[in-house]
């Protein structure tokens, strides 16, 4: 299974002082945004001289997962930007928690569906999220129909 960017960085932060935080994210942030393999190799050979030191726990985990990580590099710049970005998804998963931590029981399970249906629905209550979501979401779509050859839009139809 690919190793997700995102849990990389968490995981590399919990075994980092806080202090640091915002010069190791600086440093490898050229690691997984990286071109090719051999030059996010090479980021990483520059993170390692920098904090390997300090932090080996972090250069281990990296190296670990580096073989897991390397698929990662071959998509496109589209596709790597929806991969990383989870913000909106844990949001969303904040609030049906929340909401149903709230509620409590639920006598059926159309029950509780139809709650969490009404607790997805008052995140946009406008509607107009839905259009920013879609200009967001337009080229990475686009990447992810040349990248597995038109099975998207074969899905589609």
């Amino acid at each position: 299974m690919q190793t997700c960017v995102v849990h990389l960085l968490r995981n590399s932060f919990r075994c980092a002082a806080r202090q640091d935080w915002d010069k190791i994210a600086k440093i490898l942030r050229p690691v997984y945004t990286a071109a090719t393999e051999e030059a996010a190799l090479e980021r990483f050979a520059e993170f390692a001289d920098a904090w390997g030191r300090k932090y080996p726990a972090i250069f281990r985990l990296w190296e670990t997962a580096w073989e897991e990580f390397t698929p990662f590099l071959r998509f496109d710049t589209e596709i790597r930007r929806i991969v990383c970005t989870t913000n909106a998804i844990e949001s969303v998963n904040a609030r049906i928690r929340r909401a149903v931590k709230t509620r409590g029981h639920f006598p059926n399970e159309t029950a509780a569906l139809k709650f969490v249906y009404m607790a997805i629905m008052s995140l946009d209550p406008t509607g107009k999220g839905q259009t920013r979501w879609t200009l967001r979401w337009k080229t990475a779509l686009n990447a992810f129909d040349i990248t597995f050859d038109g099975r998207l839009s074969a899905a589609r139809q």
